[in-house]
């Protein structure tokens, strides 16, 4: 006999190794510490895994399947997914174990290092396996996601008119950067109350991990493939229309605005990719969603998404150690909930506090942006954006950390580094108007600290960045202000700076 390995992020039915199981193999899933605290996992990620992971095993008994689940508490766990497998491989005998490829060089490198064999078979349940990507990638001397992006419309078809982009044009981003009012008739996605399972997870989790930054409680995913569907049914009926144009846009007494949250079941295996771009596709053709909100979602799932896996495997187990820019401050107590006097700040880590989620814009454009201009070591940035987000994986969350967000890949990934001075928060948000900072003064103690972080980093760096077509032109700002002003803004940032490496509040 052998054991199929099934992991808490591959909860799809049509999973590679269970492709291959036979009515006498038994297929192992555990809830394991090792891999509930590698990082600090928000408590929000690991209950909706671990109730996620328990109806998925039902789920496979019901077809008939042999399933050996191991629940964190119980006692003959050994806590790890690698000594679960030797256990189980002794007690039944088994011969070998069949694994889809798990999307962590970590885990690879573990099974691949066990005693008893095992198979470990492509995860093709993406669209574009690793060999296609590693062929489009081939002789390329820019890996840029929109060329990427081009070839997977064509391969799927989607918002295709023959070889052709609907509308004339492949991507509609100008239509879609506008800031957003606040809007009390807006639908938030739809919430769910813990059935039994999720409320025995709930208080396990509770239990086991009481000082993870972030509330377990009140606890609103779905943990079912059935849950999942009425989340994705729910964005296509009220949210898939404005999703375009307000997708970069930020409110700070609504954290979901119109986005779908689909991320955390998509990145489980809840939900395939193409059923969710189809049914946005679908959507568009049948009148209900203009193009340029179907465009740019489906761009997030089979552009982004698609190609982030792809740098990751391109790029191999050394990425996220990668620091072209030599950053190396400690990630500064604001992260993980400190006070803080910016508001931009507050309301980003507090909204991950709360809900384990904050869409690409805070993401990128706030949290990314700070630790960025600050200088912050990306390591220690990745690992915190693997820890805090329920859809975070490091396939999917490094590429958009170590390479988007912190440029420490040197340009693998973005042809430029995101950074901004706290003008492009106060267009895209109504986080201003409620700081103690300035965002309109850019020198002195009442100034945006975003505004001289942000002429700071680009001094720092000069000789990296002043060449560079897409951002290179600032450096003539700076050099035609007054020679006293460029001194009082690197002033201010290095008095900033200090406060923060001292843990002053910020």
């Amino acid at each position: 006999m052998r054991l199929i390995l099934v992991l808490g992020d591959q909860l799809s039915p049509d999973l590679s190794a269970l492709r291959e199981a036979r009515p006498d193999d038994l297929i192992v899933m555990a809830e394991v510490m090792s891999e509930a605290s590698y990082v600090p996992h928000h408590p929000q990620k690991i209950a909706f895994l671990f109730a996620a992971m328990r109806k998925f095993a039902d789920c496979l008994r019901e077809a008939g399947h042999r399933v050996a689940y191991a629940t964190l508490d119980d006692p003959d766990n050994t806590q790890s997914i690698p000594g679960e497998l030797l256990r189980h491989a002794a007690a039944h005998g088994a011969e070998r174990v069949i694994a889809t490829r798990s999307g962590e060089w970590r885990l690879i490198a573990a099974l691949d290092d066990l005693p008893v064999p095992v198979t470990q078979l492509p995860d093709d349940r993406f669209i574009c396996s690793q060999p296609e990507f590693e062929a489009w990638a081939e002789g390329r001397k820019e890996l840029r996601m929109e060329w990427f992006y081009r070839e997977m419309r064509r391969k799927t078809g989607l918002l295709m008119e023959g070889d052709q982009p609907m509308g004339g044009k492949w991507n509609f981003d100008h239509d879609n950067r506008k800031p957003a009012q606040a809007d009390l008739l807006r639908i938030p996605p739809p919430r769910f109350e813990p059935d039994a399972v999720t409320a025995q997870v709930l208080d396990l989790v509770e239990a086991r991990f009481p000082d993870s930054f972030g509330r377990l409680r009140p606890f609103g995913y779905a943990t079912d493939r059935a849950g999942a569907l009425q989340v994705l049914a729910h964005f296509i009926d009220h949210a898939l229309d404005e999703f375009g144009p307000y997708q970069d846009a930020m409110l700070q007494d609504d954290p979901f605005l119109h986005h779908s949250i689909l991320s955390p079941y998509i990145n489980a295996g809840l939900l395939s990719s193409m059923e969710v771009c189809q049914a946005a596709a679908d959507a568009h053709a049948a009148g209900k969603v203009r193009l340029n909100s179907a465009e740019g979602f489906i761009r997030q799932i089979i552009g982004w998404r698609e190609y982030m896996r792809g740098i990751y495997f391109l790029e191999g187990p050394d990425y996220t150690a990668r620091n072209v820019l030599g950053h190396d401050r400690d990630l500064p107590p604001v992260y993980w909930g400190a006070p803080t006097r910016m508001n931009c700040m507050a309301q980003a880590v507090g909204q991950t506090r709360d809900h384990a989620y904050a869409h690409h814009i805070q993401r990128l454009m706030v949290t990314g942006n700070f630790a960025l201009l600050a200088g912050i070591d990306p390591a220690q940035v990745h690992e915190w954006y693997l820890a805090v987000y329920v859809d975070a994986y490091e396939w999917v969350e490094a590429p958009n950390v170590i390479g988007m967000s912190q440029f420490a890949d040197g340009g693998v990934v973005g042809s430029k580094p995101y950074v901004s001075s706290g003008n492009y928060i106060a267009k895209m948000s109504d986080y201003c108007g409620g700081c103690a900072y300035k965002v309109t003064q850019k020198t002195g103690p009442g100034a945006c600290p975003f505004n001289v972080l942000y002429w700071d980093f680009m001094v720092r760096h000069r000789d990296r960045f002043q060449s560079n077509p897409r951002i290179g032109r600032a450096y003539a700002t700076w050099d035609r202000m007054d020679a006293d002003k460029r001194r009082q803004i690197r002033s201010d940032a290095a008095a900033f700076l200090d406060r923060l490496d001292a843990g002053d509040p910020v």
